[in-house]
C-alpha cells in the first residue's frame, strides 16, 4: 500500500508538473516598449516594429509588445529610469544617455577612435562584451542587448568652416556621450538634446553645430537647409542601440519566450545596420545632387590630435575612478588591437586597392 501510495503521489506530481508547463506554455504576454525616438522615426523606429512583428510571429501571437513613442511616454530622455521602476517593461535607446545616472554605461554605445561595427558586434558576442554590459545594468534591475547599429556617424554639421582649435573655442554644439566630453576637453561647450529639438536649436543659433546620425536622418530633419559644412566622423565609429529589459518581467517569461525575444533582438540590430548603410548611401545621393551647397570636411590634423590625446586622458581618468570601466576599457581596447590587425590587412587593404583603381 505504501509502495503504492508513493507511486500514486510522484504520477500525481509529474502530473501536474506538466499540467502546469503546458498552462505557463499556453500563457500570452504583452510588453510596454518606450522608446527614445518620435512616431515612424526611420531606421530607429523601424528596428523597434520590426523586433515586435517577429517576436508575435515567431511565439505564434504568445508574445507581444507595444510600442509607445517619446510623443506618448514624454520623456524620450526618461527611458532608463522608467524601465528600472517597471513603469514600461522594456525600453529603446541608447545606452550613452545614461553616463549621468551611471557612467559606466556609456561605453556600450560608441567609443571615440574605437571599433567599427563589424569589430564591436564581434565584442558584444565573442570577446565578453555582453557579460561586462549585463554586470553594469543588473544591479539596476534591467538586462541589456545590442538593439540596432548605424554603422561609422558623421561628424556633424556646422555653420562655419573648422579650421584650428581656435574655431572650437566657446562653440555650443550637440553632441553626446564619451565623444562630447572629448569635445569639452578642446574648448568646446557641448549638451545634449532631444530628437525632436535638433532643428529648432539650430535654426536658431541655440547651438552652432550639432552632431546626429548620417545623411538618411540628418536629411529627413533637414540640417543642410542651414549648415554647409558637413564633417566626417571620429567619435563614434560603430553606434549601438539598446534593447533595455526589466529584469523582474523577463524573469517571468518562460524560457522559450526568452529565446525568442533574444533572437529577435539580435536579428532587429543586423537589420538595422544593413538598412542604415542602404538609407545613408541613398539620402547621400540625394544630398550631392539637391544641395550643393554642402561640402564635406575633415578637421585639421591639430584637432584630431589634440582630441586623440583628450580621449586617452579621459579613459585614463575613468579607469582610475572605477574598477568596473577599468574592465571595460582593457576590455575593449584589447579586442581592438587584435581585432583592427585583422581589419588591416581586409576590409581596410581592400578599400585602399579599390580607392587606387577608381
Amino acid at each position: 500500500m505504501k509502495i503504492r501510495s508513493v507511486l500514486s503521489a510522484a504520477v500525481l506530481a509529474v502530473a501536474t508538473t506538466f499540467a502546469s508547463s503546458q498552462a505557463l506554455a499556453q500563457d500570452t504576454f504583452t510588453l510596454r516598449l518606450a522608446e527614445t525616438w518620435g512616431p515612424n522615426f526611420p531606421i530607429f523606429g523601424d528596428t523597434t516594429k520590426r523586433f515586435a512583428e517577429n517576436v508575435e510571429k515567431m511565439s505564434d501571437g504568445r508574445l507581444k509588445v507595444r510600442i509607445d513613442s517619446a510623443n506618448k511616454h514624454k520623456a524620450p530622455l526618461g527611458v532608463f529610469d522608467m524601465v528600472k521602476a517597471g513603469q514600461y517593461d522594456m525600453g529603446h535607446s541608447a545606452s550613452y544617455y545614461w553616463k549621468g545616472k551611471v557612467p559606466e554605461t556609456l561605453f556600450f554605445t560608441s567609443m571615440p577612435f574605437g571599433m567599427n561595427a563589424m569589430e564591436q558586434y564581434a565584442w558584444f558576442y565573442h570577446g565578453g562584451g555582453m557579460e561586462l554590459m549585463q554586470e553594469v545594468y543588473e544591479p539596476h534591475n534591467m538586462l541589456s542587448f545590442p538593439g540596432g547599429n548605424t554603422g561609422v556617424q558623421m561628424g556633424g554639421w556646422f555653420r562655419e568652416e573648422i579650421n584650428s582649435l581656435e574655431d572650437l573655442q566657446g562653440l555650443k554644439m550637440r553632441i553626446p556621450g564619451f565623444a562630447g566630453e572629448v569635445f569639452a576637453e578642446v574648448g568646446v561647450n557641448p549638451t545634449n538634446i532631444a530628437p525632436g529639438e535638433l532643428y529648432t536649436a539650430l535654426e536658431r543659433n541655440t547651438i552652432d553645430a550639432v552632431e546626429w546620425v548620417g545623411p538618411a536622418l540628418d536629411l529627413r530633419l533637414g540640417f543642410q537647409q542651414i549648415a554647409d559644412y558637413y564633417y566626417t566622423g571620429w567619435h563614434e565609429p560603430a553606434t549601438e542601440l539598446q534593447f533595455l529589459v526589466n529584469k523582474r518581467v523577463w524573469d517571468k517569461l518562460p524560457a522559450d519566450l526568452q529565446e525568442i525575444m533574444r533572437v529577435a533582438m539580435r536579428t532587429a540590430s543586423y537589420d538595422m545596420l544593413v538598412h542604415s548603410q542602404h538609407a545613408n548611401a541613398e539620402a547621400w545621393a540625394n544630398i550631392r545632387k539637391e544641395y550643393p551647397n554642402v561640402q564635406i570636411k575633415q578637421f585639421p590634423d591639430e584637432i584630431f590630435d589634440a582630441m586623440y590625446e583628450a580621449n586617452n586622458k579621459l579613459l585614463k581618468e575613468a579607469a582610475a575612478e572605477s574598477d568596473m570601466a577599468a574592465k571595460i576599457i582593457e576590455s575593449q581596447q584589447n579586442y581592438l588591437e587584435q581585432s583592427r590587425a585583422y581589419t588591416n590587412i581586409s576590409e581596410r587593404a581592400y578599400l585602399n586597392t579599390m580607392a587606387e583603381v577608381e
